[in-house]
């Protein structure tokens, strides 16, 4: 799959639920120039692509369009190959027993320490992500989708699109931190908590405050 040059600016603003005004608030950039960039009518460049992936809290290479192969003519008679030239990268990824509201390298480890987890990592597949961390499940208010004893790597560059498990920031007098699948609508964001006890949370769009900290992009289970 390559990508295109052409950005996704209406699907992200669709899922924010912003309006170009408000993506110009954010970037400063004007709402013209937005418009060029939404509709793929004007070129842009590198400091307007740093500004949107900053506003969109998306890593810069997300902003981009992904072209699919066509698969009008597969053919049927596929075998696997012998060998496969796949290289799998472990990383270290900080343990920690609480969600940092800001993730970073140097918050990551002042977290670990401040919740008992000081020098506690685990392997992360293919991570690429400075920012990433572990989340360690200390009981079963997630279960059955994660459980005690489970450890889920969060990565804040990946963007929590509809459908995802993430951890997120909601509420307007007290924000709260928690581990929910997030489903976007035209006018609402539904919070859909893990147990399937508690009621989904149902966030207007642009009036109650949601931020997505990071998507869970691997479980590491516990199986003593």
């Amino acid at each position: 799959m390559s990508l295109s040059t052409e950005l996704r600016v209406k699907e992200l603003l669709r899922e924010k639920g912003w309006t170009t005004k408000v993506l110009a608030e954010k970037t400063g950039m004007s709402e013209s120039y937005l418009t060029h960039i939404k509709n793929g009518t004007r070129r842009w460049n590198e400091d307007s692509l740093r500004k949107l992936a900053n506003a969109f809290e998306v890593s810069p290479i997300d902003l981009f369009m992904q072209r699919r192969k066509r698969t009008d003519n597969i053919d049927n008679n596929v075998s696997l190959p012998d060998k496969t030239d796949i290289m799998l990268k472990l990383d270290v990824v900080p343990v920690m027993g609480d969600i940092p509201s800001n993730p970073s390298p140097y918050t990551n480890q002042l977290m670990q320490t401040t919740t008992g987890y000081k020098d506690v990592f685990v392997s992360g597949i293919n991570v690429t992500d400075t920012s990433v961390f572990a989340l360690a499940i200390d009981n079963n208010n997630l279960a059955p989708t994660f459980n005690k004893g489970d450890k889920i790597v969060i990565s804040p560059e990946v963007w929590v699109r509809s459908g995802h498990i993430g951890a997120v920031e909601y509420g307007n007098d007290t924000p709260k931190k928690a581990i929910m699948k997030v489903t976007y609508s035209d006018n609402y964001i539904l919070l859909s908590p893990l147990n399937h006890k508690d009621a989904p949370i149902a966030l207007l769009r642009g009036k109650d405050y949601f931020r997505s900290i990071g998507r869970v992009i691997q479980r590491i289970q516990d199986f003593e």
